[in-house]
């Protein structure tokens, strides 16, 4: 037997990709994120390509799996494709220390993010479906 499949959790004519360990705080990734939100496919991984932010390297990786996974996957047609949804949020934070003078310690936080994409095939007059 065994148990039953689950369901998809995006539409028929969507594709996701989920980068869970991608180094940084969320703010400054959403800032990357709210780059390509809405964009064609094509556009946003050019948009991402020739961005100065060191984090949109990570972002094109896992925009890049989500268009992959789209083609390969649910055989949607890559033309036609649009960044419907990129959400962030916050994973683990690591704890460190660092020795201060006079016996003392600093802590500080290194941030992990999480992004989620979702592409969508848009309808053939150009408009979202």
């Amino acid at each position: 037997m065994g148990k039953p499949k689950s369901p998809r959790r995006v539409a028929d004519n969507e594709a996701l990709s989920v980068g869970t360990q991608i180094r940084g705080s969320a703010q400054k990734l959403n800032l990357v994120a709210g780059l390509i939100r809405g964009k064609r496919a094509e556009d946003a991984m050019n948009i991402l390509a020739f961005s100065k932010k060191a984090m949109a390297v990570d972002a094109r990786k896992v925009l890049a799996s989500a268009i992959a996974n789209a083609e390969n996957n649910h055989n949607l047609d890559v033309d036609a494709l649009v960044v419907a949804e990129a959400s962030v949020g916050k994973s683990i934070t690591m704890k460190r220390f660092h020795t201060r003078g006079r016996g003392k310690s600093t802590r500080i936080l290194k941030p992990i993010s999480r992004l989620r994409i979702v592409v969508r095939e848009a309808a053939a007059n150009g408009e979202e479906a």
